[in-house]
């Protein structure tokens, strides 16, 4: 009889210990691309802090639909890659920026404009200029 009084008074503190640590949430920021080959940036907010992630279709798989993210840690990482776009908008054809986790690199078509490669360590996308002026101003209005 007292271990079942005992459980009984117990019981609301193991429940509410349970429930600290659940807070998350996800915002997709932008969709800069939908469709077959989508592209979006969403941010994560955590109790441990905010950190984003860059979320793609892979274009080296062909026969299913796998969808890839680029986490960033932080803003400061996430500006890295607007810097990094800025800067290869401003390049020439070939041009690289490497980081830790991945490259994009420029790869200019004849009759298409200007396109970059963006590659992680798993899977790799494209996109075209327009779509990395729409990641940009995002980045710089966060």
């Amino acid at each position: 009889m007292k271990r079942l009084i005992l459980s009984v008074l117990f019981l609301p503190f193991a429940g509410h210990a349970g429930f600290n640590g659940v807070y998350s949430s996800s915002e997709t920021l932008v969709e800069v691309r939908s469709g077959t080959w989508p592209i979006n940036l969403e941010r994560n907010t955590e109790r441990s802090g905010t950190s984003y992630a860059l979320i793609f279709r892979d274009q080296q798989v062909m026969n299913a639909q796998v969808l890839d993210t680029l986490e960033f840690a932080n803003l400061e990482q996430l500006k890295y890659l607007e810097k990094a776009l800025t800067v290869l908008k401003a390049g020439h054809n070939g041009d690289i920026a490497k980081f830790k986790d991945y490259t994009i690199k420029r790869a200019d078509k004849k009759y298409e404009g200007v396109w970059y490669i963006l590659q992680p360590k798993y899977g790799t996308t494209d996109f075209q200029q327009p779509e990395a002026d729409i990641l940009t101003k995002t980045i710089r209005g966060l």
